[in-house]
C-alpha cells in the first residue's frame, strides 16, 4: 500500500479510538452552556445555543462569594425545578491568582504583556485538567471569579486545543460580546423590545445602520464596510485563538506560524487595498514616522456592556506619545519601537539574527519568514525577545493608549487594542502596511525565481474563463448587498430570555465558476496544484500596474490539487470551494442547527471556524465595474504536496489557518509566485508567465441594491 494511504488508514482507526463515548460527548456538551450570558452568575440558569433546553449549575459553595451564597439558593428554588441540574464537583482548584489580577469590569487585551502572561496562565491552568470532569470544576471557578473577556479566551484557546474537547463547539463572539461588533445605541432599543414583547416570536429585529461610525465627509468612510464588516473580524479573532502567541509552548508551536501571521495580514492589506481601488481611494500609506499626526481618525461608536464604558475615539490628527500607564503595568517610549525596527532591518540586511544564546541564526529562503514572522509578532518562539523586542504589539498598544497615554483621563485603550476590533480601525492597515515592508525587505533580498523554478513541463493553460450564476456574458463578477440577522441574547444579561435580533448589511456577491482548459503534453497521468490570483489590472490613477507593485496586491481566492489526463483537460471549481474561505453559514451559524453530531465532523466545524468570510472573497467593485485581472498557475503536485493524511482534516480554510494538528498542506512559500520579485526583464505580469500560467481580464461590477437571503425566518444569522 502507498505510504500515504497506508497514513491515511491509521488516521481513520486513530480517529475512532479516540472518538467521545456517550457518557463523554455528555460532559463536552455541557461545557458549552458555560458561554451563556458570560457576565452573568454562574448560578443563574443557563440556556443551549437557542434556548432549547435549560441547565442549572449545582456550584459547591466554597466557589461563590458570600454575596452570590444567599441569592443563589433563592434563585435555584425559583427556577431549579424547571431546569437539568449538572453537577459540579469540588476539586482541589489550581491557583488562580494570576489571572484573578485583572478586574472583572476590566478591558483585555492580548496586546499587553501583563495581560497576556494572565491568559497564558489561565490557559495552562485549564490544559492541564486531568479529565473532562476537573475542567469542568475548573471552569466553572474560573468564569465566576475571573474577568469575562480573559475567561471566554483562555476558555476558548483551551476547548481547541485540549484532546478531549476536540468536539466541543465555538459561539461566535460577536454572540457572546456583541459590544466588540455592533453600534451601543442598539443595546437600549433591545432592552426596550425585549420588555414589550416578552414572547420573542414577536420581537423584530433591530437594524444597524450602515453607516453609523462616520459621514461621507470622511473619505476613510468609504471602505467602513469592509473594516467593520462582522465576518472579517470573526477571522481575526478566531485565527489568534488557533495561532496564540503566548501560551503553552506545544500551542504555540505550529507549522510555519511565524510565516502564516505575515503572510495572512499581507493578504488582508492586499484584499483592503482592491477594496480601495473599487471606492477611488489610494493605496494604503505606510505608517513609517510614529512622531507625525496620524490624520486619520476613528470614532467606532461602540459601548462595554462589562465594564459599562463607551470604547474612546481617536481624534483627527492625533500624535503618538511615550506610553506610561502604572494601572497597566507597561511604560515604554515610541524610541524603543524605532529601536526593535532597526534591529530587525539589520538583520534582514545582515541575513541572521542573534539568538539569545549570542549565535547567529540564518534568515535562509524558504525559513527566514517563519523566524521573522515570530520575531515582529513577538511570540514565545521568538530566537530573542530582549534584542528584538515586542515592535507589532507595542505599535497596537501606543496608538490604542494615543488618547491617554499616561491615564490621566483614567481611559482604557481604543480598538486597536484588541485583536477583537482593531480591523474596524483605519490606522490598522497602515501599521500593517509597515510590519509588512519589513517582511518585503526580506523578500527583496532573496533571488527571484527562474523559468525552471516556476515552470511545470509539459503542462500549458490554454484558457481560463469565470462564469457567474444567470451572468449573459462570462469573466464579469457582480456584487450586492446583503442583509442578515445576528442573535444578540446570548450576550445580553439584561434582558428576558429569547432570541433579540440585530440586522446587519454587508458585502456580497454572486457565485461564480471557474473553467480552465489545460494541455497535458506529457506520456500518462500527472499530479496538478491549481493556484487562483486576483489583482487589479490598474493603480489607483488609472496607469497599468507594473510586476513590481502589482505583485503585493495579488489576492490568493483557491488552491486546490487536480488530476491531469494526457492530452485536453477542462477543469470548473465553484467559488464557493475557496481554500481560503469558510462558507457563510459557518461564519455566521446556528450551533443547534448544523452542529454534527459526533466524529471528525464535529471537530472540522469547530476548527474550520477560522477562516476568511466567503461573503468577503471578492472586492465590491464599481457601478461602471472595476478592471481585475485573474492569475491561474499550475504546478508540480509531486513537489508541493506535503506527505500527509488529510481526510478528516479541517481543510477548508487551509490557506489562511493551515490544517488542525498537521503541517502547512504546501511547501512552497505561502504567497507563490508573487512572493518575490521577478526575475530579469519581467516588467508586467504578462511578461512574468510561463506556460503553465494564464491571465484573464475580468470585471466586477457593483448593484447597488440591497438584498434579503431567500429563507431568513429559517436560517436567521445564518443566511
Amino acid at each position: 500500500m502507498h505510504s500515504a494511504g497506508i497514513l491515511s488508514v491509521a488516521v481513520v482507526a486513530l480517529a475512532a479510538l479516540l472518538a467521545p463515548t456517550a457518557e463523554a460527548q455528555a460532559k463536552v456538551d455541557q461545557l458549552q452552556y458555560l458561554f451563556d450570558r458570560p457576565s452573568e452568575p454562574i448560578f443563574l440558569p443557563k440556556e443551549s445555543d437557542k434556548g432549547s433546553k435549560r441547565v442549572f449549575f449545582d456550584v459547591p459553595n466554597e466557589y461563590l462569594t458570600d454575596r452570590q451564597k444567599k441569592l443563589g439558593t433563592q434563585v435555584i428554588n425559583r427556577f431549579g425545578e424547571k431546569a437539568e441540574h449538572i453537577n459540579v464537583r469540588k476539586i482541589n482548584l489550581p491557583d488562580l491568582s494570576v489571572p484573578g489580577q485583572l478586574d472583572k469590569r476590566a478591558q483585555f487585551s492580548l496586546f499587553l504583556p501583563e495581560h497576556r502572561k494572565l491568559a497564558g496562565r489561565l490557559i495552562d491552568v485549564f490544559m492541564g485538567m486531568r479529565n473532562l470532569d476537573d475542567f469542568l470544576s475548573a471552569a466553572v471557578y474560573a468564569r465566576s471569579h475571573l474577568n469575562p473577556y480573559l475567561f471566554v479566551y483562555a476558555y476558548s484557546v483551551a476547548l481547541l486545543h485540549r484532546d478531549d474537547t476536540r468536539n466541543a463547539h465555538l459561539p461566535p463572539l460577536a454572540e457572546l460580546f456583541p459590544e466588540k461588533y455592533v453600534n451601543g445605541a442598539l443595546f437600549a432599543r433591545a432592552r426596550e423590545e425585549t420588555n414589550m414583547a416578552l414572547d420573542p416570536q414577536q420581537r423584530v429585529p433591530l437594524e444597524i445602520p450602515k453607516d453609523y461610525t462616520a459621514s461621507d465627509l470622511e473619505e476613510e468612510h468609504k471602505v467602513a464596510y469592509f473594516r467593520e464588516d462582522l465576518g472579517i473580524n470573526l477571522h481575526h479573532w478566531h485565527w489568534h485563538l488557533v495561532y496564540p502567541f503566548d501560551a503553552p509552548l506545544n500551542i504555540v508551536r505550529k507549522d510555519r506560524r511565524g510565516e502564516l501571521f505575515s503572510y495572512m495580514h499581507q493578504q488582508i492589506l492586499a484584499r483592503y487595498n482592491l477594496e480601495r481601488f473599487s471606492n477611488g481611494l489610494q493605496r494604503v500609506k505606510r505608517l513609517l514616522n510614529l512622531r507625525e499626526p496620524i490624520p486619520e481618525g476613528y470614532f467606532p461608536k461602540l459601548d462595554s456592556l462589562v465594564s459599562s464604558r463607551v470604547w474612546p475615539a481617536r481624534a483627527s490628527n492625533t500624535v503618538l506619545s511615550d506610553i506610561a500607564r502604572e494601572g497597566d503595568q507597561i511604560q515604554f517610549d515610541l524610541q524603543d519601537i524605532e529601536r526593535w525596527r532597526d534591529r530587525i532591518y539589520e538583520a534582514v540586511h545582515t541575513g541572521a539574527v542573534v539568538t539569545d544564546k549570542n549565535t547567529r541564526l540564518n534568515l535562509t529562503e524558504f525559513g527566514g519568514i517563519d523566524v521573522l514572522g515570530n520575531i515582529i509578532e513577538s511570540s514565545i518562539i521568538s530566537p530573542n525577545r530582549p534584542l528584538y523586542g515586542d515592535m507589532h504589539n507595542f505599535g497596537h498598544i501606543a496608538i490604542a493608549f494615543s488618547h491617554d497615554p499616561d491615564n490621566r483621563h483614567l481611559e482604557s485603550f481604543g480598538v486597536m487594542g484588541d485583536s477583537t476590533t482593531a480591523m474596524r480601525d483605519p490606522v490598522f492597515y497602515r501599521w500593517h502596511a509597515f510590519v509588512d515592508d519589513i517582511f518585503q525587505e526580506h523578500k527583496r533580498t532573496l533571488p527571484a525565481y527562474s523559468q525552471q523554478q516556476l515552470d511545470f513541463p509539459g503542462v500549458q493553460v490554454r484558457s481560463v474563463e469565470v462564469m457567474t450564476t444567470n451572468a449573459r456574458r462570462p469573466n464579469e463578477l457582480f456584487t450586492f448587498w446583503q442583509q442578515n440577522d445576528m442573535d444578540l441574547s446570548r450576550g445580553l444579561d439584561f434582558t428576558p430570555r429569547g432570541s433579540v435580533f440585530a440586522r446587519f448589511t454587508h458585502l456580497q456577491h454572486r457565485p461564480f465558476t471557474y473553467r480552465i482548459t489545460v494541455e497535458n503534453n506529457a506520456p500518462g497521468q500527472r499530479e496538478g496544484y491549481v493556484r487562483i490570483f486576483l489583482g487589479p489590472k490598474f493603480d489607483e490613477r488609472g496607469v497599468p500596474m507594473l510586476f513590481r507593485d502589482q505583485r503585493n496586491f495579488m489576492v490568493e481566492l483557491d488552491k486546490f490539487p487536480i488530476n491531469l489526463s494526457q492530452r485536453t483537460n477542462t477543469i470548473e471549481r465553484r467559488s464557493t470551494m475557496s481554500s481560503v474561505t469558510i462558507p457563510f453559514e459557518r461564519t455566521f451559524r446556528n450551533l443547534d442547527l448544523n452542529r454534527p453530531q459526533s466524529g471528525t465532523q464535529l471537530e472540522q466545524f469547530n476548527f474550520c471556524g477560522c477562516g476568511w468570510p466567503q461573503h468577503m472573497l471578492i472586492p465590491k467593485g464599481s457601478v461602471s465595474g472595476l478592471q481585475l485581472q485573474l492569475f491561474v498557475m499550475i504546478t508540480d503536485y509531486s513537489r508541493d504536496k506535503v506527505e500527509q493524511p488529510l481526510d478528516g482534516m479541517c481543510n477548508d480554510a487551509a490557506s489562511y489557518c493551515g490544517v488542525r494538528g498537521q503541517r502547512y498542506p504546501d511547501k512552497q512559500p505561502m504567497g507563490f509566485p508573487f512572493d518575490r520579485t521577478g526575475r530579469q526583464g519581467v516588467d508586467t505580469l504578462r511578461s512574468f508567465l510561463t506556460r503553465n500560467m494564464f491571465i484573464q481580464d475580468v470585471t466586477v461590477k457593483f448593484q447597488d441594491r440591497i438584498e434579503a437571503p431567500a429563507n431568513r425566518n429559517v436560517t436567521a444569522f445564518q443566511g
